[in-house]
């Protein structure tokens, strides 16, 4: 079967490779992929990963064999693979842990878009009550910021989207942002949770807007700069604030269901930017490697 493998040449991130087929254990249903879902990370670090190894975590298919254990979905079933190993391939062997059904209604493409993107917005905006508080999501045009903004929207949060540009700000809005900044500079409010995902010198802006008891959570460093924090700043009185790190590998197919029924409810949309065949990747690589993408890339596995 065919599936892209890291690359560690000059050619890309990711090349296509006849690769053997998965022969699952006694604990995971054989998942025909439909669609892959791309994520900047998985892409820009791929020296994190062996050469030659299947990519990818994000997919949606269908249950082609259930688990021979009688766990997870049965065949035939429809589902998201999300933060799973060695997803961009024609066949994936999964465990249930890492699947959730998709509903009726909901397009196997959209369900492609949540993984990594989705769940991490989930599991850190879930930290604290949101209602009544005010958030700042940055990189609010990327995959984890779209779904960052409806998502502290939906929990009753005053919603400040930050973005790079005044063409990245499209849609934000009507997503649920009350505002929709492209710099910290002249800003006087004070934010009670900032989900970070750019990393840097913007930090260090955020966290001279961070409320009493406030918390940045990092979760991304799309910048690729370095963050210095300026001498006294990270003195103050009163209630403690605090900068979390985020790596949460835990299985998804919880967090999967929740979102997934907000889809289905039509609570939550996938913010694809780019939808194209899988044979043209290198093309997609190069739109999110250049900042094109507003939302998720999704490709079709034909």
């Amino acid at each position: 079967m065919r599936a892209l493998v890291v690359s560690h040449g000059e050619a890309g991130p990711v090349r296509f490779a006849d690769v053997d087929e998965p022969v699952p254990s006694t604990g995971e249903a054989l998942v025909e992929i439909r669609h892959i879902g791309l994520n900047f990370g998985e892409l820009n670090y791929v020296s994190q990963w062996p050469a030659d190894a299947v990519h990818g975590h994000d997919a949606a298919g269908v249950v082609v064999r259930a688990a021979a254990d009688g766990s997870g979905p049965p065949e035939g079933t429809r589902v998201a693979v999300g933060m799973a190993s060695h997803a961009w391939a024609e066949r994936v062997a999964v465990s249930p842990a890492s699947l959730g059904t998709v509903p009726e209604g909901v397009d196997l493409a959209d369900a492609a878009a949540l993984g990594i993107a989705g769940v991490t917005a989930l599991r850190v905006l879930r930290k604290r009550s949101l209602l009544a508080r005010d958030v700042l999501i940055t990189g609010a045009s990327g995959g984890v910021g779209h779904f960052a903004v409806q998502l502290a929207a939906l929990a009753g949060a005053r919603v400040t989207a930050l973005v790079g540009s005044p063409e990245r700000a499209a849609g934000l809005r009507e997503l649920g942002a009350d505002e929709v900044l492209t710099g910290l500079a002249g800003t006087g409010g004070r934010f009670d949770l900032v989900l970070d995902t750019v990393g840097g010198p913007l930090v260090a802006q955020a966290w001279s807007r961070l409320a009493e008891g406030g918390t940045i959570h990092l979760v991304g460093i799309s910048s690729g700069q370095e963050t210095t924090f300026p001498s006294g700043t990270l003195f103050g009185f009163g209630e403690p604030r605090s900068v979390a790190t985020y790596g949460d590998m835990t299985p998804t197919s919880g967090e999967l269901t929740d979102l997934l029924g907000l889809m289905a409810a039509g609570r939550l949309s996938a913010p694809i930017g780019l939808r194209g065949d899988w044979q043209d990747v290198d093309d997609a690589v190069r739109a999110l490697f250049a900042r094109k993408v507003h939302g998720k890339a999704v490709l079709d596995v034909v």
